[in-house]
């Protein structure tokens, strides 16, 4: 996870996103132990309070937990996880749509781009 970190945005937060990218791709299981502050801190090359505070963030949307002793762990609750991965679709699908109205088109023209977009993809094309 030794990837780049963007002036635009606090790196806890671009942290956080990656660490919630990992959930998806199930890099990252439900009860899966995160890396200690101190593993994750030199693993992404920041400092171990911008990991704590990546990892607060984390539980105050209850997608990871604190065990007192053990550690930080993905949570096992299968609605929360589900809720984030619908919240980050959206996220992505209206920065996409956004990006596209601001070059001139349309919502049948995007509808239309994607679609073939897709197809193309389903048929090994791209």
């Amino acid at each position: 996870m030794s990837e780049q970190f963007h002036s635009s945005q606090p790196i806890y937060s671009q942290l956080a996103e990656r660490i919630k990218k990992q959930i998806l791709r199930k890099e990252l299981m439900p009860g899966d132990k995160l890396p200690s502050v101190r593993e994750m801190g030199i693993q992404a090359s920041v400092n171990p309070n911008t990991v704590q505070r990546t990892y607060r963030e984390l539980e105050g949307m209850k997608i990871v937990e604190t065990r007192r002793g053990q550690g930080t762990f993905v949570t096992e609750t299968e609605e929360i996880l589900t809720l984030m991965r619908e919240q980050m679709k959206e996220e992505e699908i209206s920065a996409f749509v956004s990006a596209m109205h601001e070059m001139g088109y349309s919502n049948k023209e995007i509808q239309t781009g994607l679609l073939a977009f897709l197809e193309t993809v389903e048929e090994g094309k791209r």
